[in-house]
Parts: structure tokens; C-alpha cells; sequence
């Protein structure tokens, strides 16, 4: 796997030929939508397939993999275009096996909304382990707020991934009005608790659950590390699967308060996975995370591995960009979320080249429209690859996608080039 980084006058044809490669599966592979305008500064993936099959008349993917010994999910991994695909193509080349050796297994969690487009939710599917469905949320009284995730649980098991509920809970200010609070102290509400959690997890047909950890008061520390232990012992008793997320923002990972939330670390001793990631939404008031740099990443990493096995940890990837206009006020402006894909479309709409910023691992650029200016910054596939190398360098266990809502092209080339995604329902 190269990472092509686009120069003034390159098309789709000349990369192609640069590489050795056919430009129509580089621009299949790439999703390229322009190939005579590229975007300078711009990421191409290339990949070297080993194993190719021309489809003939009547084939089917399931014949495919049959034939070479392989998954359908292998081939709609290589193939994912086909994933919007009803029929395969006579005469038409699909990738059995790229030439990159697989570096390990690791585990994929995707985090979704319900309403998550469903064309986007199978072209992904193939190359997640879990999806954790986002979310439901604790009340005052204990009980939890369904949502409408039936026909999500119903796709991610039609394409071996394993649904995962997630639990969240909103921060209070006051520890008397503290959700997290009530359900430790007051036995009423965390019977309720409990009792709704076991009840959405065996009604609804998850395969495990995630909790959110949000800041827990001083006073409920010990608390906290002692009702999980127990829940968790529960749960896991009743044959599911158990996950827990740390949630850093920016303030917390550049004074070092995140570090702290790792005195949680035991309650990992329980769980099947620790995931280590960042909530960003789809606005920022202030600095997001990926303003940080990305040794900043590396350190929490470095710490988490002291206190967990790596193989139990999972590093959490954002997907989400970020546009401010200038210029910049403190506490005031305000960051409006960008996809990979809008980025790159919005640097081309207004001909500016794509920069990229090593220390922090994103690509960025400053467009001007009438007297206004913006600055935009995003993840590309140089960003990925960071995080890749992070996972093999560490020996983590996977990865944690926030969020899947929109088909990140360069991601999935990268992850699926360079690891076997594990799946753990067959």
C-alpha cells in the first residue's frame, strides 16, 4: 500500500500509469469523481491486486468465494462498490486478493446513529466487528430511553457484525443532580437501571453493550469501580459482551486529566474491550481534538498500555473535520463538521491546493468566498495510515471509528489493505 499525494497537473491516467496500474480499478478503488481534476494535495491510495476474477454471465459473489476459498465479506471488502450492486457485471474485474500481506487480526467497532443511511450502512458493514449504536440515555430515574434501532440490529447481523448497545449519560454540573450519582447512591433507581439494560440487551438482540464513562464526582469514585465490577460480572454471565469507553476531549489530553481517567483501568480487568476515544460532534465551540498533535495521541496510548493489556484496547479514530471561518475568536467561533469527501469537493469548487500539518496528522487549506475567509481542517489517508501504524507499533487490539454516518473511501482502503478484520458472528 503507497499513499500518492496529488501534483499540479496529474490526472486519474497519469497516476495510474505512474504506478503500473489500470486507471479505471484506480479510479473505482479511489471513488474518484473528477479524474481529469484532481485536487492538488489530495491522497490516492494504491493498492497492488494479487488475485483477479473477470465475472462471467451468471455468476454470483457467493459462487466467487466459494470458487477462491473465500468470504463474501472478502470480496465486498476489495470490491465495496459492489455493495450497491444488485447484479454482477459479465466481463467486469472484481479483486479476490491484494499483493499486501495482512500485519494481524484485529477487532473494527463502528459507531452509528439510527438513522444511519442504509445504502452507507452495508457498503461499511463488511469491514466492522461491531457496531455500537449511538445511544441510549440514562433518565433521573434510572430507566433508559429506548430508541429505534430494530432494523439496524437486523443489518449489522445479516452481515456477520455484532450490535453493540451504548449507554451514555449526560454530565452534571451538581453532583446532587449527577445521573451517574443517583444510580450509585440510591438502590431504587439502580435496580431500574439494571433492570432495564438486561431487558433492551435481551429484547432487542444485542450481542454486548458499551459504557460511556463520563466524569464521575470524587465522592463516587470507589463506588462506581465497585457497582461495574458486579454489573459487569452480570452481564457477562448472560453470555454478552462488555465494552467501555473513555471519551477525551482536547482540554483533557493537553493538561493530562484524561490520564486520570484511567484510574478506572481495573474495571478493564472485566470488560472484553477499553476503547480510548473522541467524541466530536457536529459542531466544536473551541479547539477539537484534532488540533492536538498527534504525539499528544501517542503519550495517552503509551500510558493506557501500562495500565491495560494492549490487546484489550481499542484507539479511537474521528472521521469528522472541522470549518471555521476567520478569523478565529475564542470561546466565541464556531466549527461547523465536514466529511473527508465535502472537504476535498470544497477545495476543488474554490481551486485551492490541500495542505497537510505532520505534528498533528490533518490536512487543512484557507479558501476565500466574497470578503469571508475559512480555514478547514480534516482527516485524509496520510491520518489514517498514522493511526494503522500506532496499531501495529503498540499491539492494540483494533480500532474504534467515530462515526460511520458517512462512507470514509481512504479509511477502508487502508484498513482492509493492511489488517484481517475479525468477525465474530458467523
Amino acid at each position: 500500500m503507497q499513499i500518492h499525494i496529488v501534483q499540479p497537473g496529474e490526472t486519474a491516467e497519469s497516476i495510474a500509469n505512474l504506478y503500473g496500474l489500470p486507471v479505471e480499478r484506480l479510479i473505482i478503488e479511489n471513488a474518484i469523481i473528477y479524474p481529469n481534476n484532481l485536487v492538488v494535495g489530495d491522497t490516492i491510495v494504491i493498492l497492488y491486486p494479487e488475485i483477479t476474477y473477470t465475472v462471467q454471465e451468471g455468476d454470483t459473489l457467493a459462487g466467487i468465494a466459494e470458487a477462491y476459498g473465500v468470504t463474501v465479506m472478502d470480496l465486498l471488502r476489495n470490491n465495496p462498490y459492489l455493495s450497491d450492486r444488485e447484479y454482477l457485471t459479465p466481463g467486469e474485474t472484481i479483486i479476490i486478493q491484494y499483493a499486501d500481506p495482512k500485519i494481524k487480526k484485529i477487532a473494527v467497532n463502528g459507531y452509528a446513529y439510527p438513522f444511519i443511511e442504509n445504502s452507507i450502512l452495508r457498503k461499511t458493514l463488511p469491514f466492522l466487528t461491531y457496531l455500537n449504536i449511538y445511544s441510549y440515555a440514562a433518565t433521573p430515574e434510572g430507566n433508559l430511553i429506548n430508541i429505534n434501532d430494530t432494523e439496524v440490529i437486523r443489518t449489522a447481523k445479516e452481515y456477520g457484525v455484532a450490535p453493540i448497545m451504548l449507554i451514555t449519560f449526560p454530565e452534571s454540573e451538581n453532583r446532587e443532580n449527577d445521573i451517574t450519582h443517583r444510580i450509585l447512591t440510591n438502590k431504587e433507581v439502580q435496580s431500574r437501571y439494571v433492570n432495564d439494560v438486561l431487558h433492551f440487551l435481551n429484547t432487542k438482540g444485542y450481542y454486548g453493550v458499551n459504557f460511556d464513562i463520563v466524569y464521575i464526582f470524587p465522592e463516587d469514585r470507589q463506588l462506581y469501580i465497585e457497582f461495574m465490577v458486579n454489573f459487569v460480572s452480570v452481564i457477562r454471565e448472560q453470555g454478552y459482551q462488555v465494552f467501555n469507553t473513555y471519551g477525551a476531549s482536547t482540554f483533557e489530553l493537553l493538561t493530562g486529566i484524561a490520564y486520570s481517567e484511567l484510574q478506572y483501568a481495573n474495571i478493564s480487568d472485566y470488560v472484553d474491550f477499553t476503547i480510548l476515544l473522541p467524541y466530536e460532534l457536529g459542531f466544536s465551540i473551541g479547539i477539537p481534538l484534532s488540533t492536538i498533535t498527534f504525539n499528544t495521541v501517542q503519550q495517552f496510548i503509551d500510558i493506557a498500555i501500562t495500565l491495560i493489556p494492549p490487546e484489550k484496547l481499542q484507539i479511537g479514530l474521528s472521521t469528522i473535520g472541522y470549518i471555521w471561518e476567520l478569523p478565529f475568536l475564542e470561546c466565541i467561533s464556531r466549527g461547523n463538521a465536514i466529511s473527508n469527501t465535502a472537504a476535498v469537493e470544497l477545495a476543488r469548487e474554490n481551486n485551492v491546493p490541500i495542505e497537510y500539518d505532520v505534528s498533528t496528522e490533518s490536512a487543512y487549506f484557507i479558501f476565500i468566498q466574497g470578503n469571508e475567509e475559512f480555514f478547514v481542517q480534516f482527516k485524509d489517508a496520510r491520518t489514517i495510515n498514522a493511526y494503522v501504524q500506532e496499531v501495529a507499533k503498540t499491539g492494540l487490539g483494533g480500532i474504534a471509528v467515530w462515526n460511520v454516518m458517512n462512507f470514509f473511501n481512504d479509511l477502508w482502503l487502508i484498513v482492509n489493505s493492511q489488517f484481517e478484520i475479525d468477525k465474530v458472528i458467523m
